[in-house]
């Protein structure tokens, strides 16, 4: 029964693809002024049901009631009309136009067709002062951080007077400030009577900022529940239909000879790191957003040049001129953006996985079709990557699949060290514990692995040992048996030097 205080119902929604469902009679419903956190592995209906919410897509089945009135669907300019945003993990913005100019394009102030800039801008400040955020309305998009430009999309959300956001992945690349801001800001919006679905994989964030937490699995309800009384241990339980052991596994507990010695290297945004890394070993980097841990990876696999300092692996002095020098010394890199950086999204899968050892694979520059297919077979097998078949595009991939590709064409040129920058950034928690498990496997076979993530709980799950970072310098170490988040922060964010 519809309730006074609940803003929106969604009742018994169903929709199918080809006739595989994607939505099974799913009844989700909000109250005016909550956070209700939306849940759930990929491929569990999240998406489908916010793009009905949308407009964007057509359930087969079920009704949707709005602030009182019922509908059997919405349009994308119904659903705008009655006061519904939907934030999408890919912003929506204009790299080229103005700030003010986004959050005001097709709606802009006018008089006799002449667009208003005075008036524009002031709108525009007007909205960003409500969100407590400093950007200038002339600034241009494109110059702005993806913290910033979230913020953009928010202030757009509130231009149309949206009663309620859906916020899709908002933090999948925010830390430390910029985190805390988005938080403030969903606070102050809540506050002023706005709701907020807030869809996510950080589930320490869930936690944080949820008043009710949904579950979704295999395009069904698993349950609704409000935060306080529900533990981590029991959402997790929830979300994959199983016990994860504090969804970390146990480290292997020793580690070999060293694998891995970066001495005093330096660059433009490097300053004099010194570190080692062991066979068997997984070494976290911690840090800020802008702290050097990516130009770091990036420095050791030869993608920026260092002006001082040397590279040793295995004993043997080496200089990564480029990623070819680094790959054929026994290195990999796993970048933080999957997408533009590890993947050729509109090849196939197949070809993804083989780019690196066409040389095996190729007789008299002929390549070995039944040898390339056995390769991408066992991968498939051994990482349990879920596709269509091996020609399949890997755009039309989920995240977590997309990441276990990147992996598998790394762990075909039987790399001896591993670096990996946000391994599990926007995949699900089946995905992430399916990700961990193969880091702990690979330890036991001798790899080591430098990983830098930006979710502390990973960072304290995963690592042997860790370096924190600040302003392209290390800042602290700590073993795994005594850091803490606190501890992390405290280095992270207080600039003392690691003697």
């Amino acid at each position: 029964m519809n309730q006074p205080d609940t803003i929106l119902d969604m009742g018994r929604i169903s929709k199918a693809y080809a006739g595989v469902p994607a939505l099974r009679e799913v009844s989700f419903s909000c109250e005016r002024g909550k956070v209700h956190a939306l849940v759930g592995e990929n491929g569990a209906g999240k998406s489908t049901l916010i793009k009905i919410l949308g407009g964007a897509v057509q359930a087969d089945s079920g009704e949707i009631r709005f602030k009182g009135r019922l509908f059997t669907h919405l349009t994308p300019r119904l659903s705008l009309d009655m006061g519904i945003s939907i934030i999408y993990q890919e912003l929506a913005l204009n790299p080229y136009l103005t700030v003010a100019e986004n959050i005001f394009l097709g709606r802009e102030p006018n008089r006799a067709g002449v667009i208003q800039t005075r008036h524009l801008r002031q709108q525009a400040a007007e909205l960003l002062g409500k969100l407590h955020v400093q950007i200038d309305p002339d600034a241009p998009v494109s110059e702005l951080t993806v913290a910033k430009q979230q913020m953009v999309e928010i202030a757009k959300a509130l231009s149309r007077n949206a009663d309620l956001i859906v916020m899709d992945e908002p933090s999948a690349i925010l830390v430390g400030e910029e985190l805390e801001q988005l938080f403030k800001t969903i606070q102050s919006l809540v506050a002023h009577g706005v709701t907020i679905v807030y869809i996510s994989h950080r589930l320490d964030e869930v936690f944080q900022i949820a008043d009710t937490i949904t579950v979704l699995k295999d395009g069904a309800v698993v349950g609704s529940r409000p935060r306080e009384g529900l533990s981590h241990r029991e959402l997790v339980q929830m979300m994959v239909g199983r016990s994860l052991e504090e969804v970390y596994p146990a480290p292997i507990g020793q580690r070999g000879e060293p694998v891995l010695v970066v001495d005093k290297i330096s660059n433009a945004r490097l300053k004099n790191i010194s570190f080692t890394l062991h066979a068997g070993e997984t070494l976290g980097i911690a840090g800020m957003v802008g702290s050097g841990r990516t130009e770091l990876a990036r420095a050791i696999f030869g993608a920026d040049p260092i002006s001082s300092g040397t590279i040793t692996i295995k004993g043997r002095l080496v200089n990564h001129a480029s990623p070819a020098h680094a790959i054929r010394n026994g290195m990999a890199l796993v970048p933080e953006d999957r997408k533009a950086q590890g993947l050729f999204t509109a090849l196939p899968i197949r070809q993804n996985i083989t780019l690196p050892i066409l040389n095996r694979l190729t007789r008299n520059g002929v390549l070995q079709s039944k040898r390339e297919t056995q390769v991408v077979e066992d991968a498939r097998h051994k990482l349990s990557i879920s596709m269509a078949n091996a020609d399949q595009e890997a755009q039309f991939l989920s995240g977590g699949n997309q990441q276990k590709v990147v992996l598998a064409k790394w762990l075909e040129t039987r790399p001896s060290v591993i670096l990996m920058d946000e391994p599990t950034r926007g995949i699900d928690i089946g995905a992430k514990f399916e990700i961990y498990q193969l880091m702990r496997h690979l330890n036991e076979q001798g790899v080591a692995i430098l990983m830098i993530s930006s979710e502390l709980p990973e960072v304290l799950g995963m690592s042997d040992r860790i370096l924190v970072m600040r302003d392209g310098q290390l800042v602290g170490e700590l073993p795994r048996e005594t850091a803490t988040e606190q501890a992390i922060i405290e280095r992270a964010t207080s600039g003392v030097e690691v003697s």
